[in-house]
């Protein structure tokens, strides 16, 4: 089955991308070094030619991981990576100003042992900056030849258009996935209109979307799901009569549950670019082959109608998280509670 690649501003890739978080946090512990490289090299080998990182993941460690990995092979794929979210040390910041983009482009590039990054995105919102002084610098590094695209990461409608109007912007992550459909409020319709392709991250609902999903009792204590209502009991639990029915779907369809939920986001934007991530050589090369799942229109109407947005339990993120982006929420997230 020939699969037709996505347009990611100036470039096309493969539909879908691998998220390299997973690598060294997010979900446990890091990988061990030498089973990421291969786990890297086997992305590349089966055809992923879009891989997304950002300097805060492993505190810089990821993209050391990657330079230094895929240093002889950087014209087999497309790089993204990410400011504005930094560290000092193990200690998170925002910081959007022009000379901390800036600088945190210059070591980024040293990480990746790149000239130039393809996809440079601002990770966060920050709401002591404002966005035209941060797309100004955006704007300056592509002059200089240092990032050849720029993307934004969990904003919303109105920052996009402000973004845009001081620079083109290429893409637009967020979350997105049958559980969090939040960017069908406003964001997918205004990156059609722009011209902005959006990278969905999270498509497989970070691991609950599958066939067997980790039950929060099981999460390691480096998992960050513990924090996140929606991935914690009661509302786990409450989500899994949604959760069966598509699994129900995903084996008269023929395909894995993960599959599933990705081919779903394919055709909800036919557009975008997800980017699941993993650290299993299996679930790379089943979330590689979800461009050639079919879903029939009756199975995404099922999907959609399944998973509406106020029938998912719980909110996604708990208040200091959200308090961090700039999505758009439903009317009835902002009056619960």
């Amino acid at each position: 089955m020939s699969i037709a690649p996505r347009k990611l501003g100036s470039d096309t890739v493969y539909p879908v991308g691998l998220g390299c978080m997973n690598l060294h946090h997010g979900y446990g512990p890091p990988s061990d070094e030498g089973d990421a490289a291969a786990l890297l090299h086997e992305a590349l080998d089966l055809g992923y030619n879009f891989l997304d990182t950002a300097t805060i993941y492993g505190f810089g460690k990821n993209e050391t991981l990657i330079g230094e990995t895929l240093k002889d092979r950087k014209n087999d794929y497309l790089q993204a990576s990410k400011c504005v979210l930094l560290f000092d040390g193990e200690q998170r910041r925002i910081d959007a100003r022009p000379e901390s983009i800036k600088a945190a482009c210059e070591a980024s590039l040293k990480r990746l042992q790149r000239d130039v990054i393809d996809l440079y995105y601002m990770h966060r919102p920050d709401k002591n900056v404002p966005i035209e002084d941060s797309m100004g610098a955006m704007a300056d590094l592509v002059s200089e030849g240092k990032i050849r695209m720029v993307g934004l990461s969990e904003m919303g409608e109105g920052l996009l258009r402000r973004a845009h109007a001081v620079h083109p912007v290429s893409a637009m992550q967020s979350e997105y996935s049958l559980l969090t459909r939040n960017p069908e409020i406003a964001v997918l319709g205004a990156c059609k209109e722009l011209g902005v392709t959006f990278v969905p991250f999270s498509p497989v609902g970070r691991g609950y979307l599958a066939d067997n999903p980790p039950a929060p009792k099981d999460y390691h204590a480096a998992d960050m799901r513990r924090i996140f209502p929606r991935w914690t009991e009661p509302y786990w639990t409450e989500n899994l009569p949604l959760l069966k029915q598509a699994q129900e779907m995903a084996s008269d369809v023929g395909c894995t549950m993960s599959q599933l939920a990705i081919a779903w986001t394919l055709v909800k934007d036919p557009d975008c670019v997800p980017i699941p991530g993993t650290t299993s050589a299996k679930h790379l090369r089943d979330n590689f082959a979800a461009a050639q799942v079919a879903l029939a229109p009756e199975h995404v109407a099922h999907l959609d109608a399944v998973f509406a947005p106020e029938a998912v339990k719980g909110p996604r993120y708990n208040e200091r998280a959200q308090a961090s982006v700039d999505t758009e929420q439903y009317a009835f997230e902002l009056t619960a509670g």
